[in-house]
């Protein structure tokens, strides 16, 4: 086993099966180490218990499937509703040049 390997033998993770090998094992990774999963495909969410760590690879096997996380969208999403309110007056501020000259 080698030390500088991020994941143990042991070890339980949840992982996106990337893509699959020449094999046919399912590709994972884990903190950009590689893991060979069998009986999986590209796509797949899983939980893996790794069973061995090699200096460069891992293997690991699948201990549960998994639901597809829901993506967070970085745009807030509001209802037809929401947008239609009546919005708050803002308060507008009169634009001068003197700012601060009344302190």
């Amino acid at each position: 086993m080698n030390s500088d390997a991020p994941v143990k033998v042991g070890e339980i993770h949840e992982v996106e099966i990337k893509s699959v090998g020449g094999k046919g094992d399912g590709i994972a990774r884990v903190r950009g180490f590689v893991l060979f999963v069998q009986g999986v495909k590209k796509g797949d969410f899983v939980k893996i218990k790794i069973t061995k760590v090699l200096e460069k690879v891992g293997f690991a096997e699948v201990v549960g499937k998994l639901e597809k996380p829901v993506k967070e969208s970085k745009y807030q999403t509001v209802s037809e509703e929401e947008f239609n309110e009546p919005q708050e007056e803002e308060t507008l501020y009169e634009d001068t040049d003197n700012f601060g000259e009344d302190l």
